[in-house]
């Protein structure tokens, strides 16, 4: 009877407090473990419920429950939806002022707040620690206990300190871990860290059944980028980038781009990482683009798609990042633009850690490579990692991953892994993928010598293969369950009872040929991404060309001075049929488009329609620049007649690179009076001799001006003032 009325208070909060009908999967019994007072360590994926776990016994509880955080955006998501539902939570952290902490501490004393959020930093503060011990403190939640591992992706040292200060604060303090991602390897470290070895484990499937995975070779990333997103418009998503550098430039990129979005790091004003999250949320912005440091805890169920514009750390962390897709069962895209080069510059950021450090981060970075590059189902090689099992076939059927989708060519393997087999065995299970490749294909590198490993039967038997396909061989006779790693042992190969009886009585096994990501562009290629690159119609090129040569001869202009050669090649490749889509072309502008516009945008339409085409304006990339505020600021000396001499000493230029300024304004469309300086510096018959020529000129080239005007002493700069003169007062 007893147990019927626990079960139906449960049911009851979890209505009246927190909405939901029904408990999923195994929140219930979690829930009563920690109601019963013991210690809890769960498991469970992104999405799937886990805060509701210690949130909704803390309501229950007498007490105030202390939830162990890393993050602040984490803190104050959740407090800000608990609040909402009159459940008092608060956090203590740095940012907040000593009158707001001694109300807070007040308030846990008093027994008036359900949940106190606290980062383990500020868990370890002697002030803290004294203050909690005069607290009623229920029971310890530790978010994100993955942190606590340093063979996780997210080691944090100050994580493997809390079990000494939750037992200093009090002995018998209940504790709940969770994580949504951790190797058996890593749930080990949390269990023997915590000292929860008695820990009842609730452990989920890691298998998010919505989500779509797939790699990319990171070619033309810009453009592919711009393409995935603007196909998806009105859809929230995250675009993920290793660098705060590169998550400001991705972010100018989109918003350049007619794309809503928005940066988030740590390195910006907590105010801005605070509005930017708030605007993601509240659909104000498409896309955030962010480093690591946001989404943990982030409760927005329709994130539609998660972008890797660069390869992650590790398995662990792409498996957490990609989990902030689709948490509201729907459809979830994810992405990862891949080239090894990223996982080189990951290597590099590692150079100053300890030796152990290293070590990890190298396994670390081979299993990301060996993810990306592997032709097996992707979600069968994750759920794998996190020592799950999962028949191929039921992605194969919804296709739900690039693997699946797109099949890669496999060849029969029995014998390739009857060798890797024997190799694991005669080394003595106790080394890696790498050196059993070098033993296989009879490499006297020394490691092979010290070990005599050059004297075993299987050594050199692979010689005709190289180390790529053996390494492939090794991983996917893994993932078949023919070798097993190591638990103890990170990165270590051992034989398991399905490989022993495999080597009794082989039997045919396909593997699938890698993927061959050698094409991919280094960071700095793809930045390179441009307009030029883009491949125009020149059908549509030549037909426009014509209109061009005919507007400017009715206006009695050259034709350059109508829309230039680059403009013209990005009309032929985006297909702009309305007066917003040409203005937004490169060279264009508002003011162009009313003066020369409409026969070209008619012209378009009549060619898409005759040859039946989709346009694709997308498929140009649009570059930021970083000189938008600078553009400004000039345009308005500019308006208030400022000599130009001064306008270039304010901002720290020299004459030509404010005339390189003036020239792009100017090419972009932007109509620039400059007569009040030009007036000045140039007389009547100057002006009039270079202005002849430009009306004349076949083109604006400023090297073929000077190859005819040099003789008769006229300057390059002179030249270049006159034709922004020039262009403005007849093209913009």
């Amino acid at each position: 009877m007893r147990l019927l009325i626990e079960v139906e208070k449960l049911r009851a909060t979890l209505k009246e407090v927190f909405g939901y009908d029904q408990f999923r999967g195994n929140q219930e019994a979690i829930i009563k473990n920690v109601l019963a007072g013991k210690n809890t360590f769960v498991i469970m994926p992104t999405g799937a419920g886990k805060s509701l776990c210690y949130q909704l016994p803390a309501v229950i509880m007498e007490g105030t429950a202390v939830v162990i955080s890393p993050l602040i955006a984490l803190m104050k998501n959740q407090i800000d939806q608990l609040n909402a539902l009159n459940v008092r939570a608060e956090f203590l952290n740095s940012t907040l002022s000593k009158k707001d902490i001694n109300r807070i501490k007040k308030e846990v004393l008093n027994d008036e707040l359900k949940l106190l959020y606290i980062a383990p930093e500020s868990l370890t503060k002697l002030d803290n620690i004294s203050f909690l011990k005069k607290a009623n403190v229920s029971f310890a939640a530790i978010d994100e206990a993955h942190c606590i591992s340093e063979w996780g992706h997210d080691f944090r040292p100050e994580y493997r300190r809390i079990k000494l200060i939750l037992a200093e604060i009090r002995d018998d303090i209940p504790v709940i871990a969770l994580t949504a991602t951790a190797t058996p390897k890593v749930q080990l470290d949390i269990k023997k860290n915590l000292k929860i070895e008695d820990s009842v484990i609730f452990k989920s499937s890691f298998n998010r059944p919505n989500l779509y995975y797939e790699i990319r070779p990171k070619d033309n990333v810009k453009k592919q980028l711009i393409k995935f997103i603007k196909e998806n418009k009105g859809k929230s998503g995250i675009v993920y980038c290793l660098s705060r550098k590169k998550v400001e430039e991705v972010a100018q990129l989109l918003n350049v781009n007619d794309i809503k979005a928005a940066p988030y790091h740590a390195g910006l004003d907590s105010a801005v990482r605070d509005k930017n999250q708030d605007d993601f949320l509240n659909e104000e912005i498409e896309v955030i683009v962010a480093t690591i440091a946001f989404g943990m805890g982030i409760d927005k169920p329709d994130v539609r798609f998660v972008i890797h514009y660069d390869a992650p750390k590790s398995l662990e962390g792409y498996y957490q990042e990609t989990g902030r897709a689709g948490r509201d069962g729907l459809e979830g895209n994810c992405i990862m633009y891949y080239s090894y080069n990223d996982l080189l510059k990951i290597e590099k950021f590692n150079k100053d850690k300890s030796v152990t450090e290293r070590e990890n981060a190298r396994v670390h970075i081979d299993e990301m490579a060996a993810y990306a590059e592997s032709s097996e189902c992707r979600r069968r090689q994750l759920l794998h990692y996190f020592g799950e099992e999962f028949d191929t076939h039921e992605c194969g059927v919804t296709m739900w991953c690039d693997s699946c989708r797109y099949p890669a060519e496999k060849f029969e393997g029995m014998d390739f892994a009857v060798l890797g087999i024997k190799a694991a065995l005669q080394t003595g299970e106790r080394f890696g993928m790498g050196h059993l490749s070098h033993v296989l294909r009879g490499i006297h590198d020394q490691y092979v010598k010290s070990y005599k490993h050059d004297q075993l039967d299987v050594f050199g038997q692979g010689d005709d293969h190289d180390d790529d396909f053996w390494k492939n061989v090794l991983r996917s006779i893994t993932i078949q369950g023919l070798l097993e790693k190591d638990i103890n042992n990170i990165g270590v190969l051992k034989v398991s009872p399905k490989g022993k009886r495999f080597l009794e009585k082989p039997f045919s096994i396909l593997i699938s040929k890698k993927h061959d990501f050698e094409t991919g562009e280094s960071e700095d290629e793809a930045d390179k991404d441009n307009i030029s690159t883009a491949p125009y119609d020149e059908e549509l090129y030549h037909i426009l060309k014509a209109i061009r040569k005919k507007v400017a001869k009715d206006k009695g202009l050259p034709p350059y001075v109508v829309f230039q050669d680059p403009s013209l090649d990005e009309m032929a490749t985006t297909y702009p049929t309305t007066r917003d889509d040409l203005a937004r072309v490169n060279g264009v502008g508002r003011g162009k488009v009313e003066k020369f516009g409409q026969p070209f945008i008619e012209a378009i339409k009549k060619y898409i329609e005759d040859n039946e085409i989709t346009p694709a304006s997308e498929v140009v990339v649009k570059t930021t620049g970083d000189k938008s505020k600078q553009k400004i600021f000039i345009i308005q000396q500019i308006d208030r007649k400022i000599d130009l001499e001064e306008i270039a000493e304010s901002r720290s230029i020299s004459f030509n690179d404010l005339l390189g300024e003036l020239e792009m304004i100017c090419f972009s469309g932007t109509k620039l009076n400059i007569d009040y300086y030009i007036d000045r510096y140039f007389d009547e018959q100057k002006r009039e001799n270079i202005h002849n020529y430009f009306m004349n000129a076949e083109s604006d080239s400023i090297e073929v001006a000077m190859d005819v005007l040099s003789d008769h002493g006229y300057e390059e700069e002179d030249l270049r003032l006159m034709r922004i003169k020039f262009l403005s007062e007849f093209g913009n």
